[in-house]
C-alpha cells in the first residue's frame, strides 16, 4: 500500500467533517488546508483545478501523482479503496460493500441535500418562507425516520460495525437542531446511534478539524448563534432578497 501524503481542503461543514472522520478512523496522515469563504478561496483558479464545483471538501493525494478528488462521498470511497486494506469502513464482501454504498448514496442524494435546504431556510434565508421551511424540515424528519427504522436491533447500519454508511450521515444527523429539528427523541435508535458514534475517539478528532467543534455551544447560546448566522449571511451575501 502506498504511504499516503494527502492535503485535505476543508472548512466547517458537515460534508467536510465526514472526510476528516474517515481520515482519522483509518489513521491516514494528512495536511489541513482550511479555505476562507470570506476571501472566496473556493472560487480561485488554483482551487478550481482541484474541484471545478468550487466547494469543500476536496483532497489532493500527492503520493499518487497529485490525484485530486472532490465530492465528499467520492473522497470517502477513494480513501477506503486505497488506504483501507482490511475493509474496516468499506467491506470487501460484495454484498456488505453494496449495502454500505447504498447508504452513502442515501446521504448524498437525500439526507444531505434535504437537510442542507432545511438549514438554509430555517437559519439563513433573508425572508421566512413557511412552505420551504416545512417542505425541507418534514423531509429531513422523514429521512431520520428511515435511519431509525434501519437501526432497529442494531448498533450500526451495515454488518453491525461502524462503516462509511454511518460516517457519512452522522455529521448531518448530529446537527439536527441547527436545521430546525429541536429533538430526535421520537427516534430512539437514531439518538443512541448518534451518542455511540460521538463517543468514538477518532470521530471526536474528526469533529475538531479544521477548528474546535462549536455546534453545542451555538445551540446552547442564542446570542452566539445569532451572531454566527449573521456572519455566515454576510460572507455568502444572503442578507437580502436582492443579493445573488
Amino acid at each position: 500500500m502506498t504511504t499516503p501524503d494527502i492535503t485535505f481542503y476543508t472548512a466547517v461543514t458537515p460534508n467536510a467533517i465526514k472526510v476528516s472522520i474517515v481520515l482519522e478512523e483509518l489513521e491516514i496522515p494528512y495536511k489541513v488546508r482550511e479555505l476562507s469563504f470570506k476571501d472566496e478561496e473556493q472560487k480561485q483558479p488554483w482551487f478550481l483545478k482541484i474541484n471545478p464545483n468550487a466547494k469543500v471538501p476536496a483532497i489532493t493525494d500527492h503520493s499518487r501523482g497529485n490525484f485530486h478528488v472532490f465530492e465528499s462521498g467520492a473522497i470517502m470511497i477513494y480513501l477506503c479503496e486505497h488506504y483501507d486494506p482490511e475493509g474496516k469502513l468499506l467491506p470487501k464482501d460484495p454484498d456488505l460493500r453494496s449495502q454500505v454504498i447504498q447508504w452513502v448514496m442515501f446521504q448524498m442524494g437525500g439526507l444531505g441535500p434535504m437537510q442542507g435546504q432545511a438549514i438554509h431556510f430555517n437559519r439563513y434565508a433573508p425572508e421566512k418562507i413557511p412552505y420551504a421551511i416545512k417542505r425541507y424540515t418534514d423531509e429531513t424528519i422523514r429521512l431520520c425516520s428511515v435511519l431509525n427504522s434501519a437501526l432497529e436491533g442494531k448498533e450500526y447500519l451495515v454488518g453491525n460495525k461502524f462503516t462509511l454508511a454511518d460516517a457519512i450521515s452522522f455529521p448531518w444527523v448530529r446537527a439536527h437542531a441547527f436545521s430546525g429539528i429541536e429533538s430526535i427523541d421520537e427516534f430512539p435508535n437514531l439518538k443512541a446511534w448518534v451518542a455511540r458514534i460521538s463517543a468514538r475517539p477518532a470521530v471526536q478528532k474528526g469533529l475538531n478539524v479544521p477548528v474546535p467543534d462549536k455546534l453545542q455551544e451555538l445551540m446552547d447560546n442564542p446570542e452566539i448563534l445569532d451572531e454566527f448566522i449573521k456572519h455566515v449571511r454576510s460572507i455568502f451575501k444572503w442578507n437580502s432578497t436582492d443579493e445573488k
